[in-house]
């Protein structure tokens, strides 16, 4: 029995420290700020048809320059790309995807992303779609612009839509890389009315600690220490 307690102890210490970790290695800004591009864009309009209110976050993450790997910072692209393939590849995304498989992964899902080794090799061009979940909308040097909410095989508005924002630039001025994961949910099937996104605020809360653990994963994938 004191064995088992130990553990139990051990389990929950550990957890509670790695949740601290995430808290204080990441930013959560919520809403976005006014100045944001994302809610201005053309694919911003082209989904949220209706312009409906939007629960919307951004979690930041800065690393110093001579953290990252060397050979992400010598052709523009790579670092968002690589940080893009940790995102989905890493374990933060491990859960996720296994539940979204045994669900929906199949013959007319087949030509989606499901393995890590896809995950992690993909370009992720526009087009590209993964787990029955997400698909890759837009793609810009620092900047992959995915659509959420549904499946991507559902090409219509929906009840639950959204864009997610796979971000990294660096800041030379504090020599710094700053890596981004922005989300914007919202309906987009029919006009809602009032300032109220739509995700209720405890799940709200889930997605936040969900996005670091996701910045976290993703952020290992670019660093020098990074095994992948």
């Amino acid at each position: 029995m004191g064995v088992i307690k130990k553990t139990f102890y051990t389990g929950v210490l550990t957890g509670a420290s790695f949740l601290a970790y995430l808290g204080a290695t990441t930013t959560i800004i919520s809403p976005l700020p006014r100045d944001d591009a994302l809610p201005r864009s053309a694919t911003f309009a082209k989904y949220n048809v209706h312009r409906n209110p939007s629960t919307q976050d951004i979690c930041v993450k800065r690393i110093p320059l001579n953290k990252i790997r060397p050979d992400l910072l010598e052709n523009e692209g790579d670092l968002v790309l690589e940080f893009c393939r940790g995102v989905w590849s890493g374990l933060g995304n491990r859960f996720q995807r296994a539940y979204l498989a045994r669900k929906y992964q199949g013959p007319t899902t087949s030509g989606q992303l499901w393995t890590v080794e896809q995950l992690s090799r993909s370009t992720y061009t526009p087009g590209t779609q993964l787990i029955d979940h997400f698909e890759v909308v837009e793609r810009t040097p620092t900047e992959i612009v995915v659509r959420c909410g549904d499946s991507p095989r559902n090409r219509s508005p929906r009840d639950s839509d959204g864009l997610f924002v796979i971000s990294a630039e660096v800041d030379e001025a504090r020599a710094e890389v700053v890596l981004g994961l922005k989300s914007c949910f919202f309906t987009s099937a029919r006009k809602i009315e009032g300032i109220q996104g739509p995700m209720p605020g405890w799940m709200e809360l889930c997605h936040r600690w969900y996005t670091r653990l996701w910045m976290a994963s993703g952020s290992w994938r670019v660093t020098r220490n990074s095994v992948f």
